[in-house]
């Protein structure tokens, strides 16, 4: 063979990788369960029988999925896999970092971030800010999921059967008198919670304490964490409001980075 024809050979084959790839990355940023061939083949300008070809070799692979009933596609096991394994490798405390810093500085509070453990959830990073009189959390400690903002942000978009498990299974204790202990009250307070998509606590883990949360949802759309802005309530509870818009952008990002669509 001539270098000329090894070098067109090569060109070839790196194009047809290059049009397998892009069918795999349509699977994986359409909001659509399942494609057909057309509708694959009209998104990336190509012909039918060449998405047949690359369908075909990535089934082989199981990267793709066909159902035999609709005949159409969708991502396969091994897809499905890769996307696992760099999930697991993901490190939310890392990746939180800069978010944490940012929202910090917007807001003039602490930031934290914490993540769910069972029943419980816990710190496991914040950033502060340059005042004098601040709040800042403990790292690692477990508090239940029924007192302060995170926890709250976290229980209300849990699935409704693991929240009725969760007041079967745990008295609502007091951590100060502020602290939700009726479950009816609990159930009507984590409703507005999902309606708002961010929930609120002055006092109820911490006295004196007050501070805003939201969910960090991961790629299945499990609530997984939760990011707050926290500050002593003489200074934070008037400029809660204003927290809102930065803390759910950063919860976004967040979410987004951890494959979570809305």
């Amino acid at each position: 063979m001539s270098a000329h024809a090894e070098i067109e050979n090569q060109s070839r084959s790196i194009a047809s990788v290059e049009r397998a790839m892009d069918v795999l990355l349509l699977f994986g940023r359409t909001t659509r369960p399942d494609l057909g061939v057309t509708e694959i083949a009209t998104e990336l300008d190509l012909t039918k029988a060449a998405v047949h070809r690359i369908l075909t070799a990535l089934r082989s692979r199981e990267l793709i999925a066909l159902d035999p009933t609709t005949r159409r596609y969708s991502l396969g096991h091994a897809a499905i896999a890769l996307g696992r394994a760099h999930m697991a490798r993901t490190d939310l405390r890392a990746m939180a970092g800069p978010e944490l810093r940012r929202l910090s500085a917007q807001t003039e509070e602490t930031a934290t971030l914490s993540v769910r453990r069972g029943d419980t959830r816990l710190y496991v990073e914040q950033a502060v800010p340059a005042q004098e009189l601040r709040m800042e959390v403990s790292l690692g400690i477990p508090y239940p999921l029924h007192a302060g903002s995170s926890s709250k942000a976290i229980l209300a978009f849990l699935r409704e059967e693991e929240v009725a498990v969760y007041l079967e299974r745990h008295k609502l204790d007091a951590l100060t008198a502020r602290t939700i202990t009726e479950p009816g009250k609990l159930l009507a307070e984590l409703a507005s919670v999902r309606r708002r998509g961010y929930a609120t606590s002055l006092g109820e883990r911490q006295d004196g304490a007050a501070s805003i949360a939201a969910p960090i949802f991961d790629h299945d759309g499990l609530v997984i964490a939760a990011i707050s802005v926290s500050g002593p309530g003489s200074r934070f509870k008037p400029r809660m409001r204003e927290a809102v818009r930065p803390l759910l952008e950063a919860a976004a990002r967040l979410s987004a980075r951890l494959g979570y669509q809305a």
